[in-house]
């Protein structure tokens, strides 16, 4: 499957890469993490030379340098915007002291947008994010403001990223109702060492019909391939800052690499397959700091999974949920009524509750 092989952005009319480009390491930081101007410009043209179109962003990476490096590679290359979906996000505060400088409410998400569209030199956005839930702010605001910002021409489509089940839906029956602009995104930590997302997040957005764009889909590159049970990982200033996996990693991360011994293919390839291959539509954001590491990771649109393989990786990092997620699960059983099952489901049959049976 080639980067040019579009799906949908959820409801909507936007057609995306199955792998989204993140420029979160564009741009050098204190913390080492990122790349200088000219890696980034190689990393964003092979991506695009490939057949992918679509970009994120946040005003919060590198300290606003990210943005500002793609609308100069994108200024200096006429008619090269309009054919890519270019996204950030918003609610970071980059001015110390300002109680207004970030957030979710109207003057900060106003704000916030005309700062980014000048440093990435264009004048819309294809898609904006909420980065984060701004428990200050009523949700009606923001979505109201985003409405505007939609109807302004300033930006196109909208989603949430990091934002709890509970006001996500709630967001999104409001402006449904309200005939506001609705969310089809919802940008998620997700990998095979992070799928808690399944508990809530996941089900709501196969329900509503909204793509799930995960974030470390490898775990802080846990799942690279770079890491071995006993053994040490190549020094990096990434590993530096998050640390290494726990012991509690390494079954999932030893079953991801037997997987891509059998293939013969790498565990960053297989655990980006493994997103792929969840249900509804999946667009996993890919980084990187050299050229080398993105067509690594670019290696995963030609890996496909067998049965066995999803079976395996499925039980080896199947997530304890919260309540009330793995309560529905053990009690589908349940669901029978006097023996018979509902939506063919089939299970222990319980006998018809009969009046003796009942005790006061």
């Amino acid at each position: 499957m080639p980067l040019d092989h579009y799906v949908t952005l959820g409801r909507s009319g936007l057609r995306v890469s199955p792998f989204a480009l993140g420029a979160m390491t564009f741009g050098e930081d204190p913390g080492g993490a990122g790349c200088d101007v000219a890696e980034s410009e190689r990393i964003l043209a092979t991506y695009l030379d490939r057949g992918g179109n679509f970009v994120d962003t946040a005003n919060l990476y590198t300290n606003g340098h990210s943005e500002k490096i793609l609308g100069d590679w994108f200024a200096a290359r006429p008619g090269r915007r309009d054919r890519v979906v270019l996204a950030s996000k918003f609610f970071a505060n980059l001015h110390p002291g300002d109680p207004n400088g970030g957030g979710a409410g109207r003057s900060s998400i106003v704000a916030q947008l005309h700062a980014t569209l000048r440093r990435m030199r264009t004048d819309y956005l294809d898609l904006y994010w909420l980065h984060n839930w701004d428990r200050h702010t009523p949700i009606e605001e923001t979505l109201r403001t985003l409405d505007d910002l939609v109807r302004a021409g300033k930006i196109r489509y909208i989603g949430f990223s990091n934002t709890p089940a509970w006001i996500t839906a709630q967001a999104q029956t409001t402006a449904l109702l309200r005939g506001w602009t609705p969310l089809v995104a919802l940008q998620v930590e997700y990998s095979l060492l992070a799928r808690t997302v399944e508990g809530e997040l996941a089900p709501f957005a196969r329900d509503q019909g909204l793509a799930l764009v995960p974030w470390s889909p490898l775990r802080n590159g846990f799942l690279s391939g770079k890491y071995r049970r006993g053994a040490a990982a190549a020094e990096s200033a990434r590993a530096a800052f998050v640390g290494g996996p726990g012991e509690d990693d390494f079954p999932v991360i030893d079953a991801v690499a037997a997987v891509a011994a059998d293939l013969g293919t790498t565990s960053a390839a297989v655990a980006l397959a493994w997103l792929l291959a969840r249900a509804g539509t999946v667009v996993p954001i890919v980084g990187a700091r050299r050229v080398e590491q993105l067509t690594g990771n670019l290696a995963a649109l030609d890996v496909v999974l067998t049965p066995e393989h999803l079976r395996t990786l499925g039980e080896v990092s199947a997530p304890a949920l919260n309540y009330p997620a793995a309560l529905n699960g053990s009690l589908r059983a349940m669901l029978q009524f006097a023996g018979a099952t509902v939506d063919g489901e089939t299970s222990t049959v319980y006998p018809p509750l009969v009046e003796s049976d009942v005790r006061y």
